[in-house]
């Protein structure tokens, strides 16, 4: 998932919003302001229902920021790098760039998210009461009411064993320390995420046919996606066990076809050297790589300025790209490429570019490793 916008770093880590956020962020205000608000204190303006809705669900998307936090920075400590946390329609995410190196690390990492929340649940309920003592206006002992009973819900939920939620990681992690094998850990863990999720559609598709109730389909969705990225999940556990002890260099294209920053969109797109070869090509400057541009990019130059547009001006710059070393584990490559030209893997040495990487060169040496006998592995 990757993020629309970028609204900052928080601790160094690069926090991001998904378009779908906003869907959402109005169901909630929506819900708030024309449902719950006017029901429990009526007989007020709908632009104080309104802001009040707005406010909560700002503060609710900050309680979801800070779970994701405490993920990433624990992770840190734990020695796991971390690309960035992205919010997004079901919640938010912390994109972990490897995994954990123990069972333990594992439990850490995955529990400090639903301890947040629940402790955030704890200070909410307790405003909530001082306020309510106060004799604070309704509206707001309600909001941090609210508040209050959605942080702990997002704790419990979380806590279900079940892949990719939180208890999942945690399933996971106890598991692997009986066991000793993090790939069969990992199956079981993404085969209880499934049998959760499909739990979740029966539940939600009864509860609409019987009730007609929009929170039905809603509950139907969380199980279509948890099964969805459980099975992602799974695959990919069989993937790095295929990929294990491989590094990056058996799968990248060695000394790719570069383009100088200072070539023109015109002739990048209609010079011989480019034309029908690839979609995507690193970008140097002084023999040093400094981004990835595509075909698409380019061709969205408009045709009266492409002889004056530089590549360097639509090209993906080095620090939003992918950079590996070409003998790090291509395993833990894999949680971080996705479909797409731009997603092109850099590989870099000693600040020399010495190769590049796609989905297909991966597939290609899944194929390679899967039809080859272990003692004639010998680099695809």
């Amino acid at each position: 998932m990757r993020a629309t916008f970028v609204l900052g770093r928080i601790a160094g880590i690069r926090v991001g919003v998904h378009w779908s956020v906003l869907l959402i962020f109005g169901i909630i205000a929506f819900g708030l302001a024309q449902g719950r608000l006017p029901e429990t204190h009526p007989g007020r303006a709908w632009a104080v229902y309104w802001a009040a809705g707005l406010c909560t669900a700002v503060v609710f998307f900050a309680s979801l920021l800070a779970h994701e936090l405490a993920h990433a920075v624990v992770a840190r400590r734990n020695g796991v790098d971390v690309d960035d946390i992205v919010l997004w329609l079901l919640g938010g995410a912390a994109r972990l760039r490897t995994e954990a190196s123990s069972p333990g690390a594992e439990l850490r990492i995955a529990g400090v998210g639903p301890l947040v929340s629940l402790l955030l649940g704890g200070l909410f309920a307790l405003g909530a009461w001082l306020l309510d003592l106060a004799s604070a206006s309704g509206i707001v002992v309600e909001m941090v009411a609210w508040l209050a009973g959605i942080n702990v819900l997002l704790a419990v939920f979380n806590s279900v064993p079940a892949a990719p939620l939180d208890g999942g990681r945690l399933l996971r992690a106890f598991l692997w320390w009986r066991t000793g094998d993090r790939l069969r850990a990992t199956a079981g863990a993404t085969a209880a995420g499934r049998v959760f999720g499909w739990l979740l559609v029966t539940l939600g598709v009864i509860t609409f046919l019987t009730s007609a109730a929009f929170g039905g389909l809603w509950l139907a969705l969380i199980g279509w996606f948890l099964i969805a990225t459980a099975t992602a999940e799974g695959q990919q556990a069989q993937l790095r066990g295929v990929l294990a002890g491989v590094p990056v260099r058996d799968a990248m294209t060695p000394e790719p076809l570069t383009v100088p920053a200072d070539t023109a969109v015109a002739e990048f797109l209609t010079g011989s050297r480019f034309r029908y070869r690839h979609s995507a090509f690193p970008v140097i400057e002084d023999g040093v790589p400094i981004g990835l541009v595509t075909l698409d990019s380019a061709r969205k130059v408009p045709q009266a300025a492409a002889g004056v547009v530089r590549v360097r001006e639509v090209m993906v710059p080095l620090s939003q790209a992918t950079v590996v070393g070409p003998d790090g584990p291509l395993a833990d490559l894999l949680p971080r490429m996705e479909p797409g030209a731009e997603h092109r893997v850099l590989v870099v040495e000693d600040g020399r570019l010495v190769g590049i990487v796609s989905l297909s060169d991966v597939s290609r040496t899944v194929t390679w490793l899967m039809n080859t006998a272990p003692g004639q592995r010998g680099g695809p």
